[in-house]
């Protein structure tokens, strides 16, 4: 009686949480905001979301253009800031003035806020040093959390299009052919990917060569499998040998280096959880486990007292 009580109480708990987790998700979960893109691939609710994303887009377009005017910058300046911008999927001609200006805002927003807070009053000098220390840093740490977020999507996306790459060539497609195939199919499952590939496309068809695309590929993403992968097609593609037999190749040691990241993260696993049993557990633990015999000891002696 007492385990089916629990096992009813652990379930209901169990439905529960999860009716609160999809509930506050807001239809942000992956996997459910994939299927309902596929199960509704030509329904309305499709065209609502594209059209305010197009809105959003335009917002945003318009207000990069602003900043843009307003902080405008050298061409040595946006070489600089040019490749993180790109490799975090910022594109646009705007995107280097419009980071300038963010650093700015930022700044003034950092000084305002120590300055209306009054933590000025102890020392003012240190105070705003701060503040401008962190609005300065803020906009890069961003920045490079944009580009690992990238970089790690498109690290995710690598395996299903090798995959899909290999079958379309020993199904007798080119690899300008096999490529576009490959970034019609994945776009749902992969946008990032796909958006990379549509640039290689569009390059080739502009008139660049199928070497100098690979080569824009590689530089504009900073992936190491991506590179890997393009220093294997420009080989193979210079050395006349088979592309699909390379690819599958390439596709079984990438398979090997995820799962040599897999058991590096599982062997971090035991550092990272060092800290929080430590600040976190043990002392709950010690307060649950002492804390009676303390009480007990104190009782002791104050009635010896």
């Amino acid at each position: 009686m007492l385990g089916s009580v629990s096992i009813v109480t652990f379930a209901a708990i169990f439905i529960i949480v999860v009716a609160l987790i999809y509930a506050f998700s807001g239809g942000s979960v992956l996997i459910t905001d994939r299927l309902g893109r596929l199960w509704q691939a030509g329904g309305g609710q499709q065209k609502v979301t594209r059209t305010l994303t197009a809105s959003r887009q335009q917002a945003t377009a318009a207000t990069l253009s602003l900043l843009g005017k307003l902080f405008p910058t050298s061409t040595e300046q946006g070489a600089k800031v040019d490749p993180r911008l790109v490799q975090a999927g910022y594109r646009r001609p705007e995107a280097a003035s419009a980071f300038r200006a963010a650093k700015v805002l930022v700044i003034v927003t950092f000084i305002a806020i120590v300055y209306f807070s009054g933590i000025w009053h102890g020392n003012a000098f240190i105070a705003f040093m701060i503040a401008v220390v962190l609005g300065f840093m803020s906009p890069d740490i961003w920045l490079s959390r944009k580009v690992r977020s990238r970089q790690q999507a498109l690290r995710l996306a690598l395996p299903d299009a090798l995959d899909l790459l290999v079958i379309c060539m020993e199904a007798g497609l080119g690899l300008d052919q096999a490529l576009l195939y490959v970034g019609q199919e994945l776009r749902i499952a992969h946008p990032e990917f796909c958006e990379e590939l549509d640039l290689v496309n569009a390059e080739m068809h502009m008139g660049r060569t199928r070497l100098d695309a690979l080569r824009s590929l590689s530089t504009r993403t900073g992936v190491d499998d991506i590179q890997a992968l393009v220093a294997t097609l420009i080989q193979t593609d210079r050395f006349g040998t088979s592309v699909s037999q390379s690819l599958r190749i390439h596709s079984d040691d990438l398979r090997t280096k995820r799962r040599q990241r897999a058991e590096e993260a599982a062997a971090k696993t035991t550092i990272k959880m060092l800290f929080p049993l430590v600040f976190f557990v043990f002392p709950a633990l010690f307060v649950v486990i002492m804390g009676p015999a303390v009480i007990r000891l104190y009782h002791m002696f104050v009635e010896q007292r």
